[in-house]
């Protein structure tokens, strides 16, 4: 194989990849807006002094956190948005294969 047949196949090889996360972009895109709908409708006429109250208090104790608790809580948000992400891939990746066939 010379090396104009291996730049060849390499982009074609990238070509494909960047369909195939485009469409993987596009789903999660359109996940996010029909959630956030969702969000809207179901919070719609909802947001009770009780529910403005709690948040409010919540964003009051992250404000006081001491540095080693907020850098604990940070760490543990990032190793859960990443256990999330892992799924969230693995289920495009299933599909992807799935709408492959």
């Amino acid at each position: 194989m010379g090396i104009k047949e291996f730049f060849k196949k390499a982009f074609a090889d990238m070509k494909a990849s960047a369909r195939a996360q485009h469409e993987v972009d596009k789903a999660e895109f359109q996940a996010a807006k029909a959630e956030a709908k969702a969000n809207f409708e179901e919070n719609r006429g909802h947001n009770t002094f009780a529910k403005a109250k709690a948040d409010a208090k919540k964003n009051w104790d992250d404000a006081h956190m001491s540095p080693a608790e907020r850098t604990a809580k940070m760490n543990a948000q990032r190793e859960e948005k990443l256990a999330q992400a892992k799924q969230r891939i693995d289920a495009a990746n299933e599909r992807y294969e799935a709408a492959k066939k």
